[in-house]
């Protein structure tokens, strides 16, 4: 019994004592992991002064405490997965991805450089070897950035700062273990030292992790919405996704866990946004966070307890190592930050790091549990020599309790010493603009209440808050740099159409596959934004209008194989993504009045504003292509968008009438599995026809209208349908013809010399290039979505023999055209 209780007891101690440290180390301002460093290592002490006493309950609760003695691979399996999948999963990836070249100079070359300068230098003056050295500096190359980016949240330090800190955590984790592995084979002499098979076993490692990572992320991805409203089942499959593809790839594949992890978090991080609703993804990262804390906690407490057990053997000759060893860490540090970054700056590889950002990631290095759990690991293998894994034990607890308890404590001041912690002059005037709105929107707020009860005369009944102070003046325009301004509001408006899009598929007002397809353009805008301010957003807000490849691959597969289905539902598909686009802008609109006209004033907004019209212009005009041709679907697509909104305030206006008691629990849960029947019935999209049966098509011609049913019958066995996209060139001049069309359904324009003709529903072009045996003389290009008939040249004479009323025509036309009298029945 007592085997069970010891632990239970002590794992429950803990997490109550952590939750009692978190508001000491605020009132204290002390980085949390420096206050649980501190403690752990008290407990530690306390429990080892306490092992010669064996009698009374603090005896029994201390031993309790130290049968949490777990070993440094125990230390890996149980925190790590949760430490990698938490921190990747609330990374900023695309963020992530913009700053790839640094962070992987960081996570990848440093860690090489460290492990190498570090090794050299403390080679000379320590006894155990060139290799010992080595593998002390791959253990202490590993990053934590808890301390740091608490201390980075705390006092608001610049995003990218942040981004660095926690993307280099993230990956040189991997790269120090692969290391490690491979010079702890060395030093237990399990492998023989080669430099292209230690780059290869490396590469294997991280290359292996990285395709196992891709493949569990995707999978979870898979499988998530198929548990939508099993929210719990959500978060266990997380779980089990992040510790399989940790002990999957470390213990029975041999390639990298951590790799593995960290990647299906991030492909996680990045896709579930877009597949899960905002609720159940706040959820995920809520119950993530507090996985992560409880994790970090712990390993940060128990690995702190055995630090002094570590240092319990420590001589004055250690000092002199862990002073090499501080400034030789310090030193390979500074040569990646100083030396190798600014080349790949130099290069283009990277955007430039300020040197205050440089000099707070060189001092925010801190090491931490996984560090400590290495060296933990070498203590416990009886083949590594003995004096190695006392120099190892020794160095690491020395080094990481130097980081932690100089390095972290003052890193504030450092930051404000640096100015990094205050905003910008053009953030500072917009904050101070934001607060005067706000200040002036909560007076209105109070003015109005006062007047709905009745206090016009300024008195306030008591209990009630006094009306806040008059808001100080906002700060002029002139004060904002022109170009930032423009920036931050292009930010801010590409942010909240990533808003509105989620809300809409929270309110079931649009499909998963299309708010993916939202939010990739949204964020697609963002990065247009980055490079190339108003012009980049409207250009790109154009391309995102453009026919998709998934379109423009379905369209080929119907002309070459004649398959209907999947251009059907890409048309589908498109017109529920522009519809819904479209009542997104608008409502980009209304923000644009209500919030960022006011923040950034006129001069700054109205070209945005002109952009945002121009955007609703261009995607109702994609719209109207697609409706225009398929009218019945649009409007069935429009009533069951509208019935699912309906649904959502159907279900708002219940649950209101349930919390306010009027309506009971029963019959409140009957009508929600009712409203979730009717749910499902309409988000069953409806299908699409694309009306593309040849006889029909054939009857919508002038030349064929009048002819009786079996002459349209045998036509129609001429003719091919094809279905021309928006801006498609039907027919390009000079080219060689053959064949002419007739359009069903739709128009075209010719592009002649003297101008353009527009040719709409029943008319034909493309004849003369027939008639006169000689190139096309005119491009042809579909003005939206456009049912064609075409006839071949071979049978283009049968067409003519068999109804000479019909070649009369043509011919008629042909010659009028051809002398220069413009038909308005054919072009060419």
């Amino acid at each position: 019994m007592h085997d069970v209780v010891a632990p239970v007891f002590a794992i429950t101690a803990l997490l109550a004592l952590v939750s009692l440290l978190l508001p000491v180390a605020a009132r204290l301002r002390l980085p949390f992991a420096v206050l649980l460093a501190l403690v752990g290592c008290a407990l530690g002490s306390v429990i080892g002064l306490a092992e010669a006493d064996t009698s009374g309950r603090p005896h029994e609760m201390l031993q309790a405490l130290s049968s949490l003695n777990l070993s440094g691979e125990a230390f890996l399996y149980i925190f790590l997965p949760t430490l990698l999948f938490e921190t990747a999963l609330n990374v900023d990836v695309r963020r992530l991805l913009d700053e790839i070249a640094p962070i992987f100079l960081l996570a990848v070359v440093a860690v090489l450089v460290s492990t190498a300068v570090v090794g050299l230098a403390l080679w000379p003056a320590a006894d155990v070897g060139l290799t010992a050295c080595l593998m002390l500096g791959a253990i202490l190359a590993t990053t934590d950035p808890v301390a740091v980016v608490a201390v980075f949240r705390d006092i608001g330090a610049p995003h990218r700062l942040s981004i660095l800190v926690e993307g280099e955590s993230l990956f040189n984790d991997a790269a120090a273990i692969a290391i490690f592995a491979v010079l702890i084979g060395l030093v237990t002499g399990q492998s023989e030292a080669s430099l292209l098979g230690a780059a290869g076993s490396f590469l294997h490692a991280v290359l292996g992790g990285l395709l196992l990572g891709v493949l569990a992320g995707g999978f979870i991805c898979v499988l998530l919405p198929m548990l939508r409203s099993h929210p719990l089942a959500e978060v266990t499959l997380t779980i089990a996704v992040a510790y399989l593809s940790f002990v999957l790839g470390d213990h029975y594949l041999e390639v990298s866990g951590v790799v593995a992890a960290v990647t299906a978090g991030l492909v996680l991080s990045h896709q579930a946004r877009r597949r899960l609703s905002l609720s159940s993804w706040r959820s995920l990262s809520t119950t993530w966070q507090q996985l992560g804390f409880w994790a970090s906690s712990l390993i940060f407490l128990m690995a702190a307890m055995i630090a002094p057990r570590m240092l319990a053997d420590m001589r004055a000759h250690d000092l002199v190592l862990l002073a090499i060893l501080i400034l030789a860490a310090f030193a390979a540090r500074a040569v990646t930050l100083f030396g190798l970054l600014p080349l790949m700056t130099a290069t283009g590889l990277a955007e430039r790091v300020e040197t205050s950002h440089k000099i707070v990631i060189l001092w925010g290095g801190m090491r931490g549990a996984i560090s400590l759990a290495l060296a933990l690991a070498v203590t416990e293998n009886e083949a590594v020599p003995a004096e190695i894994r006392r120099f190892v034990a020794i160095l690491t607890t020395a080094f990481v309790l130097f980081t932690l308890l100089v390095n972290a404590p003052s890193l504030r001041s450092l930051m404000s010493f640096l100015g990094l912690d205050k905003p910008s002059p053009d953030e500072a005037a917009l904050r101070q603009r934001a607060v005067a709105i706000a200040r002036a929107e909560a007076a209105q707020g109070v003015a109005e209440l006062m007047r709905n009860h009745g206090l016009e005369d300024g008195r306030v009944p008591a209990g009630e808050a006094a009306a806040p102070a008059e808001p100080f003046a906002e700060p002029p325009v002139a004060a904002l740099d022109p170009k930032a301004q423009t920036y931050s509001s292009l930010r801010i408006l590409s942010e909240r159409e990533q808003q509105l899009s989620r809300y809409r598929f929270e309110h079931h007002a649009v499909s998963r596959r299309v708010l993916a397809e939202l939010l990739t353009r949204a964020s697609r805008l963002q990065d247009s934004v980055k490079t190339g301010g108003l012009k980049g957003y409207l250009a790109a807000a154009a391309k995102a209008l453009e026919l998709p490849r998934e379109l423009r691959i379905a369209l080929s597969l119907y002309r070459r194989l004649g398959l209907e289905t999947p251009l059907s539902r890409q048309l589908a598909k498109r017109l529920e993504l522009l519809v819904t686009l479209r009542s997104v802008v608008q409502d980009l609109q209304v923000f644009v009045e209500q919030k960022l006209r006011p923040l950034f004033g006129d001069a700054v907004m109205e070209p945005v504003a002109r952009a945002l019209a121009q955007r609703l212009k261009e995607t109702q005009r994609a719209v109207a292509a697609i409706e225009l041709q398929y009218p019945n679907y649009a409007q069935a697509l429009q009533h069951n968008l509208l019935a699912l909104v309906a649904l959502r305030k159907e279900e708002d206006s219940l649950a209101n009438l349930n919390e306010e008691s009027i309506l009971p629990d029963q019959a409140f849960a009957e009508m929600m599995r009712d409203l979730s029947r009717r749910r499902a019935a309409e988000e069953r999209r409806p299908k699409l026809d694309l009306s593309l049966d040849r006889r029909e098509l054939v009857a919508r011609v002038d030349l064929f209208r009048d002819t009786s049913r079996t002459a349209q019958e045998e036509i129609s066995r001429l003719l091919r349908p094809r279905l021309a996209a928006p801006d498609e060139a039907i027919v390009r001049k000079g080219e060689f013809g053959d064949g002419m069309y007739f359009i069903s359904s739709g128009a075209a324009e010719v592009a002649l010399p003297g101008g353009s003709l527009r040719l709409g529903s029943g008319q034909f072009f493309g004849e003369m290039s027939l008639l006169y045996d000689r190139p096309r003389n005119a491009d042809v290009v579909a003005l939206g979505f456009c049912q064609l008939l075409f006839l071949p040249r071979s049978d283009f004479q049968r067409l003519m023999e068999r109804d000479p009323s019909i070649s009369t025509q043509i011919h008629e036309i042909a010659e009028g055209r051809r002398v220069g009298a413009v038909s308005p029945v054919g072009a060419n």
